[in-house]
């Protein structure tokens, strides 16, 4: 791992650590840490395929990770130079100073990310608590964003999902240590499965080495103290904003963007619903939709594909022009 910290830095914060598994990279990837104002944020990137093309940043959802963007950056690496970040106490970055994981708390570390290494405007992609994280850096610094696509954004819905309201417990005061608790048996492969069977349009598309690093990954995350406590107050940020109102609001804040948008929703989707497509669609001044059937929430796990297609007809069109 290649760091931007001084020499013993690393060193320092590795003997405060827990001691974890090690995160996987993918071949052809690299990680690096970023040392920022309060927080330390780690960005796993690859090579684009030549120099000068534009950055791109791709933001993760609730429990996710930049590996979950690992399947659709080499796909892109002809047209964009691809980061993708782990939002303060998911991945392989620790929590924040403040212990802020509000909306504003994300996308105030993605504003900083940004800011200090001086790659905005950027292609800006975000999944589900990342898709409203990059509603808001798109509303409050359009100069950071060339292009925003849309995955399954978590924007405020009158009617939720019924799969999705344990999610939502989770910000409940003393919600999530009882879970943790009455699941304290459960083996990480159960707890993959019951995530991929949220997740996915059809958890049988998941090759059998996909879900041998899934399970590992899921044993790295429960071996982090911080793990349920980032959890909780993440969720607990997204209903804060489905709540809000005024010109703080996530759908004000869509009407506000100026960056050429692409929307994607899958049919399959159990957390956002695919009726909310319609509403998005509105919302987005400059709004193009690709809607995916068979998909679930994390399509570009599924069909990364479609959206890199999709992606390149948004900049054929001249979006980030």
């Amino acid at each position: 791992m290649s760091s931007t910290e001084l020499p013993g830095t690393q060193a320092i914060a590795a003997a405060m650590a827990p001691t974890v598994s090690a995160v996987r990279v993918a071949e052809g990837e690299r990680l690096r840490s970023v040392a920022l104002p309060g927080l330390t944020l780690t960005v796993r990137s690859r090579p684009a395929d030549r120099t000068g093309l534009p950055p791109a940043l791709f933001v993760h959802g609730l429990g996710g990770s930049s590996q979950n963007w690992s399947a659709l950056m080499p796909l892109l690496a002809e047209v964009v130079d691809p980061d993708a970040v782990d939002l303060p106490g998911f991945g392989d970055s620790p929590p924040p100073d403040d212990g802020n994981y509000s909306i504003t708390g994300h996308a105030r570390a993605v504003i900083r990310l940004l800011d200090a290494g001086g790659r905005g405007p950027v292609h800006l992609f975000g999944n589900s608590l990342g898709g409203a994280v990059a509603v808001r850096v798109a509303a409050v610094r359009p100069d950071l964003v060339r292009t925003l696509t849309l995955i399954s954004p978590a924007l405020p819905e009158w009617r939720v999902q019924r799969p999705a309201v344990p999610t939502g417990l989770l910000a409940v005061p003393g919600v999530a240590p009882l879970f943790a608790r009455l699941t304290k048996g459960w083996t990480a492969e159960q707890r993959t499965r019951g995530v991929m069977a949220l997740c996915y349009g059809d958890p049988a598309r998941i090759s059998d080495e996909a879900f041998r690093h899934a399970v590992a990954e899921m044993e790295r995350r429960l071996e982090l103290p911080y793990f349920w406590d980032a959890m909780t107050r993440s969720a607990r940020g997204i209903v804060d904003a489905y709540t809000l109102g005024g010109q703080h609001g996530l759908w004000r804040q869509a009407e506000r963007v100026l960056a050429p948008t692409q929307l994607v929703y899958g049919g399959r989707d159990q957390l956002v619903s695919y009726r909310m497509a319609r509403r998005a669609s509105a919302a987005f001044r400059d709004a193009r939709l690709l809607t995916l059937p068979d998909a679930g929430h994390v399509a570009m796990m599924e069909y990364p594909e479609a959206i890199a297609q999709a992606f390149r007809e948004l900049l054929d069109d001249g979006g980030g022009s």
